[in-house]
C-alpha cells in the first residue's frame, strides 16, 4: 500500500494586540454650549405628558435661569463644577475619521476608548439665549437658553488599540476633529455653526491660555456664574430685561 503524502503544517502566529494610553489637553478656538437634556423632558420621556391646566397655560412658557442651568453637565466633585462628556469627543474623532486618510470611522470607533463619563471643562459659563426652530413639522419657532463659554478647555484620556493605532495618528484624528467637527451645540460639523472647534495640546506642553484657564476659570468660578450668569450678548440682555418686567408685572 501506498505511504499517505506527508503534510506540512504551518504555524499560525497571532500578533498580541495592546492598549495604548496618552492624556492630551484640547483649548476652544470657538465658544461652547452645552446641551444637556433637561430633567423635565428626561421625566416627560419616563412618565408621559399630561395636558397642561387653565393655571399653568397663563405662565410664562419659559424660566431662562432655570433652562439655563438645566443645560450644563454638573459635576459633583472634582477641580471644576462643568464636565464635558468624553463620549462626544469620541464622536467627533470617528466623524473626522471620514476626511482623514489611512483610517475608517467604523474602524475608529473599534480602536478608540475613552474612559469614564465626563472630563473637567474649565471655563466660566455664560447665560445665552437664541431663537430656534423647533424639530416639528411646521418648525416653530422657540427661544432656547444654554449654557455658553465664550473660552473653554479639557484634558482627555485616551486609550487606542496598537499597533492599529499610535500616538501620532490619535493626535491627528483629535486635531481634525477640531477643525472639522467639534464639540457641543451648533458645532462645526453642523454646517451652519461654527461652535466648539478646538486645538490640541500634549501632555506637559506649556501653554499660557490653559494655564489662565485652569487657574482662574475652575469650580469657583463657574459655581458663582451658575448662580448669577452674565449675559453672553446684547441680545440675551434685553430679552432677560423683559422677562424680569413680564415676572414682576404678571406678579403684581
Amino acid at each position: 500500500m501506498a505511504a499517505k503524502p506527508k503534510t506540512d503544517s504551518a504555524e499560525i502566529s497571532i500578533t498580541p494586540l495592546r492598549r495604548g494610553t496618552t492624556k492630551l489637553r484640547i483649548i476652544g478656538q470657538t465658544p461652547i454650549f452645552q446641551n444637556r437634556m433637561p430633567a423635565k423632558v428626561k421625566q416627560i420621556l419616563l412618565a408621559g405628558g399630561r395636558k397642561k391646566t387653565k393655571a399653568e397655560r397663563v405662565e410664562i412658557k419659559h424660566d431662562p435661569l432655570a433652562e439655563f442651568r438645566d443645560s450644563a453637565e454638573i459635576l459633583a466633585g472634582g477641580p471644576t463644577a462643568l464636565g464635558l462628556r468624553v463620549v462626544a469627543v469620541k464622536a467627533a474623532m470617528c466623524t473626522a475619521a471620514l476626511e482623514t486618510p489611512g483610517v475608517t470611522k467604523s474602524s475608529t470607533q473599534k480602536l478608540l476608548f475613552m474612559p469614564g463619563d465626563h472630563t473637567p471643562l474649565y471655563g466660566t459659563p455664560q447665560l445665552r439665549m437664541d431663537v430656534v426652530r423647533s424639530a416639528d413639522m411646521n418648525r416653530t419657532p422657540d427661544v432656547r437658553t444654554r449654557c455658553f463659554l465664550p473660552r473653554w478647555g479639557a484634558e482627555i484620556e485616551i486609550q487606542f488599540i496598537v499597533p492599529q493605532l499610535s500616538v501620532t495618528a490619535v493626535v491627528t484624528l483629535l486635531c481634525n476633529a477640531g477643525v472639522l467637527v467639534g464639540v457641543g451645540d451648533y458645532r462645526q460639523e453642523k454646517g451652519k455653526g461654527a461652535f466648539g472647534s478646538f486645538r490640541v495640546l500634549g501632555e506637559g506642553d506649556e501653554d499660557s491660555e490653559w494655564d489662565d484657564l485652569v487657574k482662574n476659570h475652575g469650580r469657583a468660578a463657574q459655581e458663582y456664574a451658575l448662580v448669577d450668569p452674565e449675559y453672553a450678548d446684547a441680545d440675551t440682555a434685553d430679552l432677560m430685561a423683559f422677562y424680569t418686567g413680564e415676572v414682576a408685572r404678571r406678579a403684581a
